[in-house]
């Protein structure tokens, strides 16, 4: 038990030799390996654990933690071989266009709503961008085009981050009712939750060690995660898109619509009467 014991710590500070692909620390020549089938095989699962990086794809001849609760792999292994590289390209590809459709009737939806604002109209270019290093993340992948690979994620997930601050920020400037007001809630705690999984995940990706690349891993998968849901607090939001929406959109109108009905008659009379007055000069 001491050896096993001294093995498990050994293989943290001494890699010196290689088992599937792992670097794992030679054994004292005057000391034998513990004997028998399941001290073998305990001994070989502490040094993997060990001196596994998560910087190594899982594949078919990998071992069986890879892949596992005690080894989640980051987003990008999980797509550089095929055929799953060829379905996270397509799920990349995929859901880039769907942001910038979101980030459009986001921005026109808002438009319509408050009019024109500075807010929304860096919350649509920041939906864009994010969009774009999605489909650098998506198509290239990691274990070919590295640099290519983590110049998308550089991209995706910082404006990502952004895009959530600002569509939080508008929805309490949009918010007249306590729904809204309570999606606002809603959305700046899951803007917080991205933050903290963000920074954390980027802190812990650049250590060495095996525990806090899988916390970085979990991190990353927590981001994702966060960020689907905050795009579907959209979903009744979006519920309330009409054709006068998209007109707005087309015509890049200057008069927002309130809530209220009464404001809504009195800039529609402003807007009669000023057109009378012109007519009138």
């Amino acid at each position: 038990m001491e050896l096993l014991v001294a093995a498990c710590l050994a293989s943290l500070v001494l890699p010196s030799c290689s088992y599937l692909g792992v670097e794992l620390p030679d054994p004292p020549e005057s000391t034998a390996w513990p004997e028998g089938p399941d001290s073998i095989s305990a001994l070989l699962t502490c040094s993997f654990a060990a001196g596994r990086s998560y910087n190594q794809s899982c594949d078919m001849d990998g071992p069986s933690s890879c892949c596992t609760l005690d080894h989640i792999p980051l987003v990008s292994k999980c797509g550089t071989l095929p055929p799953e590289s060829c379905f996270f390209s397509l799920i990349c590809s995929l859901g880039s266009f769907m942001v910038i459709l979101v980030g459009l009737l986001r921005y026109a939806h808002l438009l319509e709503r408050l009019g024109p604002s500075l807010l929304n109209t860096l919350g649509l270019a920041t939906g864009w961008v994010c969009a774009a290093g999605l489909t650098m993340v998506g198509n290239f992948q990691v274990d070919h085009a590295k640099v290519l690979h983590y110049i998308g994620a550089g991209v995706a997930f910082p404006t990502s981050m952004l895009f959530l601050l600002l569509q939080s920020i508008l929805t309490y400037r949009m918010a007249k009712t306590r729904g809204q007001y309570w999606t606002g809630h809603l959305r700046s705690i899951l803007t917080a939750v991205a933050f903290f999984t963000l920074v954390f995940s980027g802190v812990f990706f650049i250590q060495e060690s095996f525990v806090l690349q899988h916390v970085a891993a979990l991190c990353e998968w927590m981001f994702i995660i966060d960020v689907l849901v905050f795009y579907g607090t959209f979903t009744l939001e979006f519920g309330a898109i009409s054709t006068d929406t998209f007109l707005v959109l087309l015509k890049a109108s200057r008069a927002p619509k309130s809530y209220k009905g009464d404001n809504s008659l009195s800039s529609t009379a402003h807007i009669h009467s000023h057109v009378e007055g012109l007519a009138m000069a």
